[in-house]
This record gives structure tokens, C-alpha cells and sequence, in this order.
């Protein structure tokens, strides 16, 4: 029989991403009770000083006041923060830590590239429907991208220093993509794919018949972009089938455009029309190396991860 007791309260989940900083307040049965994201772009100039910039702090910290504020009118008893590339790369990601902390009067940590993709595994994976083949979740964040699968009962995972602003800083550029800044991008990411491989040599056994997930602000945009959607809705993206070929087609047209003008296609999401183009880059490249010819969207993540581990002592 099992020991977990489940808590019957209010819990409340915080993701301070590389791009986005996150909310999930979920009730004893794990319903949501509010989905918050706001752009804050944390991870902006951590490549190049090593640590994280004040201003781009203040913006997350202004975020995290306002989700303070809505923990409280729903009830939240118990939270937790979570931070992940941008704060693990910086040098004063414990100070980050620590004003975090007193903001949301939760516990806050750093989470290690495993345990994020264990928790984004646990999240994604709750409401699937049974597959013949292993499932495998990509989760392309700001600042890196965790791939997880479950192979005998054990989940193989790696963290892929590859994310969408990474990308974007350190070769794609947030203009028109020439080739050379294009050629850049694919070398990078074939780099680092071929390093998870060599990590994890498990990966190989589900080549060319995994069940892809992706996670993340990526994937969720270029499904309301797919959708044409001129405003979210959850039950358009959530569990949205996008083949390969529309991942590449997106890639493309973005590549060809200026910030200003991807902004003109219904679905694009205001603060990530510089970045998405990385970030379908790396999605595109996962799913030629797992030979994958379309994937499942899901708008659970790493949030329903910790709250479920939050109701499930």
C-alpha cells in the first residue's frame, strides 16, 4: 500500500525561466486556479558577463510581487520557486535566490538539468493517453532544452545547453538569418544533440519510434501560430499534432523576417518574436535526430510537475 498522504490545500508552482517567468495555482485536486506567464527575459546578457543583469532581476521581481499578490487571494498555503539555465549559469544566482525567496515566502531553489526534466517529465506525461512507443518529452527553454524519456522504468535524461535566447546571443542573430549566422545555429545545436548522445547512449535505442512531446513558450507558440489564433486558447494548443514539415516551414519564414514583421502572423507572442526562430532551429533538429515526423504539444509542464509533487507528500 502506498505511504503518500495527499495534502487537501491551495499550492502554488513558480518557474523563473531564461524567457518567461511562470504561475500555476492548483487546487487539492490539482485543477488550476490561475496560469499566469509574463515575458521577462532573465537570462538577457548572461553569456557574456557571466551573471545576471539588474534590470533583467527587477523584471522578474516585479512579476513575482504580482503572483505574491494572487497566491493570496486564492489561498496558497504551501509553494515552490523553482530557477533554472539562466540562474544556474550566473555567477549571483544565489542573490537572485535569495531576493526571490522574500518576495513569494516560499522555498526557492536551482534546479539541476535532471531534476527539471524529471519534473517537466512528470508534468507533460499526467494526461497522455497510452502509446505503443516510448514518449519523450523536449522541453526547448530560454537558456537550455531537456530531453527525457522512460526506458524500463527509468527516466534517461539530459540537459542540452541549447535554449532560444542561447541561441539567438551566441549565433542566430534577431534580425533576417543569413547564411553564415544560419550555418552557425546548426552547428552549434548538431554539437550539443551529438554531445546528449554520447551522454546518453539510451537515446538511441528509441530513434525512429518515440512519441515526441515538447514543452515550453517554442513549441506552445508555433502552435498558435499553426492555428492561426488571434488569442490563446488552451484547448486549441494543448495536445496540437505539428508535423516536421511545419516546424521547418515556420523556421524558414521566420528566419526571412525582421522581429517586426513576425510579429504580423496571428499567435506570435509579444517578447518572443526575436527568439522563436532559435528555438524552432533546435526543434527541428531534435526531431531529425530522433526521427520523428511530427509531435504533440502539451501546455503541461514543469509547473503541473511541482504542484503535484507539492499535494503528494
Amino acid at each position: 500500500m502506498s505511504s503518500k498522504t495527499f495534502v487537501a490545500e491551495v499550492v502554488a508552482a513558480f518557474d523563473c525561466g531564461s524567457n518567461s517567468t511562470r504561475l500555476l495555482i492548483a487546487d487539492a485536486d490539482g485543477r488550476a486556479l490561475v496560469r499566469s506567464m509574463h515575458i521577462t527575459r532573465l537570462s538577457q546578457g548572461v553569456d557574456a558577463s557571466g551573471s545576471l543583469l539588474a534590470d533583467a532581476m527587477e523584471r522578474t521581481f516585479t512579476v513575482l510581487r504580482d503572483y505574491r499578490a494572487a497566491c493570496d487571494r486564492e489561498g496558497a498555503t504551501r509553494g515552490r520557486l523553482v530557477a533554472t539555465s539562466a540562474v544556474r549559469d550566473a555567477t549571483n544566482g544565489e542573490e537572485f535566490l535569495r531576493l526571490a525567496r522574500d518576495i513569494v515566502g516560499f522555498p526557492a531553489s536551482v534546479l539541476a538539468g535532471e531534476e527539471e526534466a524529471a519534473l517537466s517529465y512528470a508534468g507533460a506525461t499526467r494526461d497522455l493517453t497510452a502509446s505503443k512507443d516510448p514518449t519523450m518529452i523536449a522541453d526547448i527553454g530560454g537558456g537550455s532544452t531537456e530531453l527525457a524519456v522512460e526506458l524500463d522504468g527509468t527516466l534517461v535524461s539530459y540537459s542540452m545547453q541549447l535554449g532560444c535566447v542561447r541561441i539567438t546571443e551566441r549565433a542566430l542573430g534577431r534580425g533576417v538569418v543569413d547564411e553564415a549566422h544560419d550555418l552557425a545555429a546548426r552547428a552549434m545545436i548538431n554539437e550539443e544533440l551529438e554531445r546528449a548522445f554520447v551522454a546518453r547512449p539510451d537515446f538511441e535505442r528509441v530513434v525512429g519510434h518515440v512519441r515526441l512531446v515538447g514543452l515550453a513558450g517554442t513549441v506552445a507558440t508555433l502552435a498558435q501560430m499553426d492555428a492561426g489564433l488571434l488569442e490563446y486558447d488552451r484547448d486549441v494548443v494543448h495536445h496540437r499534432v505539428l508535423s516536421r514539415e511545419t516546424v521547418e516551414r515556420w523556421r524558414d519564414v521566420l528566419a526571412s523576417e525582421t522581429p517586426a514583421e513576425r510579429l504580423g502572423h496571428p499567435g506570435m507572442v509579444v517578447g518572443r518574436e526575436d527568439v522563436l526562430a532559435a528555438g524552432l532551429y533546435v526543434l527541428d533538429a531534435v526531431m531529425r535526430r530522433f526521427g520523428v515526423e511530427e509531435l504533440l504539444s502539451s501546455e503541461n509542464d514543469i509547473l503541473d510537475g511541482i504542484t503535484a509533487s507539492l499535494l503528494t507528500l
